[in-house]
């Protein structure tokens, strides 16, 4: 079997880094991570750049379509920091999906997530411009099984809640794990494409 001409990396992105290798504004980018990424190398979807955690990468252009356009809903799970105190009514709430305006196409009833109170989660590292830890807040997990633009966002906002700070811990079985901000995991192929349980297109 011929090695694969691709490549395929798991990057916990920092806070204040937008999702891409090229732009206008005077911003982070991905090239400024301390890992040299091959020529072609993309981001497979994005987080803003307010927005942590587990950002995928290939070489691959075909994934992007396979993960985010394909008929299976792919799990993705994130870690949120919310302004005051939330009810578990409020939870409920978000469970059942809440009225958020997306941009472009008017309102939109978000799909049934998993949603869960957390007391503040290990191993997140605080960033300097962290609302002060005293002031009255809540942490959630929530998995969605749909990706409206800044969907988490507007969520936290229609229920009163505003998001102060977003991590991405896991798509599928890719988990962001104890991979420390700003370094990179590489994966073998047959095992990126197992663990997001999407087909490979030479076997589809």
């Amino acid at each position: 079997m011929q090695p694969s001409p691709y490549r395929y990396f798991v990057l916990n992105k920092p806070y204040n880094m937008v999702s891409q290798f090229v732009s206008v504004e005077d911003v982070r980018l991905l090239g400024d991570v301390a890992f040299d990424f091959p020529d072609g190398t993309h981001a497979i979807g994005r987080l803003d750049s307010l927005s942590e955690g587990l950002l995928l990468l290939s070489t691959n252009k075909k994934v992007t379509s396979l993960l985010f356009q394909g008929a299976a809903p792919h799990p993705r799970t994130y870690l949120v920091r919310v302004v005051n105190v939330m009810t578990h009514d409020t939870v409920q709430q978000l469970r059942d999906g809440v009225t958020i305006r997306v941009r472009g196409k008017g309102d939109h009833k978000t799909l049934p997530c998993e949603v869960h109170l957390l007391d503040a989660p290990p191993g997140v590292l605080p960033y300097q411009l962290e609302q002060n830890p005293y002031i009255p807040h809540s942490w959630l997990q929530i998995t969605l099984y749909e990706g409206k633009f800044h969907q988490i966002r507007n969520m936290m906002s229609a229920v009163g809640h505003p998001c102060r700070r977003l991590i991405r811990i896991s798509i599928e079985d890719i988990v962001l794990g104890d991979l420390a901000p700003g370094c990179v995991r590489e994966l073998e192929e047959e095992e990126f494409f197992r663990l997001l349980k999407i087909d490979h297109p030479t076997c589809s």
